[in-house]
């Protein structure tokens, strides 16, 4: 077996890989900002129905006080985070790339593997962000948004401003996490027929009866991880402006 050959074929998969790596970040990232907001939202289109102590007396109390805590925009985004943490992501690239046609019979001749896995991956990764962005919201303390509010910053200066720069910081270590296991999870786009590099190293594994095009990879993705890595804590020296 020409190991030169291989490492050919085994380095247009890496290409693949790191194609499907960057749209996912590039996709991910900013959607799950989007999530994260719509998962704190206080929208309650019932709020007008009477405070706590109106209600407190009355006999269906319980039943309007609930109505009028009823946040949808909330709920159907937790539903929707859930989902998507709570069933495979191999699933779910499945349902993305034969779902058209299955479900509603729709025929994509030019729907490609690496827009259904993109498609996947950045949905599921932004649900992820999602909550790690929230969790970095929360902790900034309530006193950060009075001070914002009697300088007269409104509340998108706010945000901007003040609350997302200090959440970047504290949730890059949580970010990064998850970053090094995208690099991973890019395998299982072999689930679809994605010829990224876990696949082609399967099918040279398979061709020449030898495990070697496996431990060829494994090295690739260690080295890819190894740059990832690098990079993230780069990011996180620079952000660390007051230590």
């Amino acid at each position: 077996m020409d190991l030169g050959s291989v490492l050919q074929q085994l380095l247009v998969g890496l290409w693949a890989a790191v194609q499907l790596f960057a749209l996912t970040l590039v996709f991910s990232l900013p959607r799950g900002l989007l999530v994260a907001l719509g998962r704190m939202s206080s929208w309650a289109p019932l709020r007008h129905l009477g405070t706590e102590q109106e209600l407190a007396g009355k006999a269906n109390g319980k039943l309007v006080l609930a109505l009028r805590n009823f946040r949808p925009v909330q709920l159907i985004v937790k539903f929707f985070i859930s989902i998507l943490r709570g069933t495979p992501l191999m699933l779910q690239m499945m349902v993305v790339y034969f779902g058209p046609y299955y479900v509603f019979h729709v025929s994509l001749s030019g729907y490609s593997r690496l827009l259904a896995a993109v498609i996947a991956f950045s949905v599921n990764y932004a649900a992820y962000f999602a909550e790690i962005y929230r969790s970095g919201i929360q902790s900034i303390p309530q006193g950060q948004y009075e001070a914002a509010q009697v300088l007269g910053y409104s509340r998108s200066q706010t945000f901007f401003k003040i609350i997302l720069p200090q959440m970047v910081k504290r949730v890059l270590p949580s970010v990064t996490n998850e970053v090094i296991t995208l690099v991973k999870d890019t395998s299982l786009a072999f689930v679809i027929a994605y010829q990224e590099l876990f696949t082609i190293a399967k099918q040279i594994s398979a061709a020449k009866t030898t495990v070697m095009p496996l431990f060829v990879a494994g090295v690739f993705y260690f080295l890819f991880n190894s740059v990832v890595a690098w990079i993230m804590e780069r990011i996180e020296k620079r952000m660390n402006y007051y230590d």
